[in-house]
């Protein structure tokens, strides 16, 4: 039977808790013993506005017997996220846990689409994930310890009609993550990605009624947060909805070798069958992969 998995000792950021799947979160880390910075804007689904709802999650908090603070930074402006993480440090002496949650969206299709809400999403769900895993890696590096989360899409990882911005957005995390979790190895900081489905309020109009009640945030929480406990994996990417667990890969196969008269535009029309057959394909474990596997084939075939 595994143990029970504790946060105790442990100070833990949640970015977009006000509601949703950040407060969720917030919640089940604190009932694990975690102090808490609920860090919300109150801002509605597209960015825009301003609320208390950060405040009332930590009343939760605290009525429960944890320990929490509120905080209204915005994940976009980098000196904000600084600020809170200052003020977390301040008070309980690190940053162990890090779940990157804020998000916005701002659906249109991209022949309607205005590209300053092409922008704002990108700025708040990629570089927003950005500003906040820089201002806790500091702290995690000197610790020797950390666990951040970053929350990528299925937008991302297939694409969905209508969400250019989001889906650039979230694919562009899946590439932070993947490169954070090498540099952070040395220091005991896994960095992991969660594609989430859950009937929040960015999904409240697209899911139907059945789909929406079906894919509650508490579903994904036990996913969340194995994925930033102290035996969490590295460089995982974990999709979790109404129970299910997946893990999703980024893969290659083993590719055509075109060489010398193959080795032109027709020639990769001729081979393209052979090209795009999925047999074979393996998981690239880093952005090399690409160059060495390559290479391995061209000094095979020169004997």
């Amino acid at each position: 039977m595994q143990d029970k998995i504790s946060f105790a000792g442990q100070v833990a950021v949640v970015t977009g808790a006000g509601q949703g799947l950040g407060r969720a979160y917030a919640l089940e880390l604190a009932r694990r013993g975690a102090k808490v910075v609920v860090n919300d804007i109150g801002a509605a689904r597209d960015g825009s506005g301003h609320s208390d709802a950060a405040l009332a999650v930590v009343e939760e908090i605290r009525e429960g017997g944890g320990e929490a603070m509120a905080d209204g930074g915005d994940v976009s402006d980098f000196a904000q996220m600084e600020e809170m993480a200052a003020r977390a440090r301040a008070a309980w002496g690190g940053i162990h846990v890090l779940i990157n949650n804020a998000g916005i969206l701002r659906d249109r299709t991209f022949a309607k689409m205005d590209m300053a809400d092409f922008e704002r999403v990108v700025r708040v769900n990629l570089l927003g994930s950005a500003y906040a895993t820089k201002a806790v890696w500091e702290t995690m590096r000197e610790q020797n310890y950390g666990r951040v989360l970053m929350t990528t899409s299925s937008s991302g990882l297939g694409g969905n009609f209508g969400q250019a911005n989001y889906g650039a957005a979230k694919l562009g995390v899946l590439g932070l993550a993947r490169t954070l979790r090498m540099e952070g190895a040395k220091y005991d900081i896994r960095v992991n990605s969660l594609a989430p489905t859950a009937g929040t309020r960015m999904t409240a109009d697209i899911f139907p009624d059945e789909a929406y009640n079906a894919f509650r945030p508490e579903a994904v929480v036990p996913a969340a947060l194995f994925l930033v406990s102290r035996n969490a994996p590295n460089d995982a990417v974990v999709g979790a909805g109404g129970g299910v667990c997946q893990s999703a890969f980024i893969t290659m196969n083993e590719g055509v070798l075109l060489d010398g008269g193959e080795l032109t535009v027709e020639g990769v029309a001729e081979a393209w069958p052979r090209i795009a057959d999925r047999r074979g394909d393996q998981v690239l474990a880093t952005g090399m992969d690409q160059a060495h596997h390559a290479l391995s084939m061209l000094l095979k075939s020169r004997g």
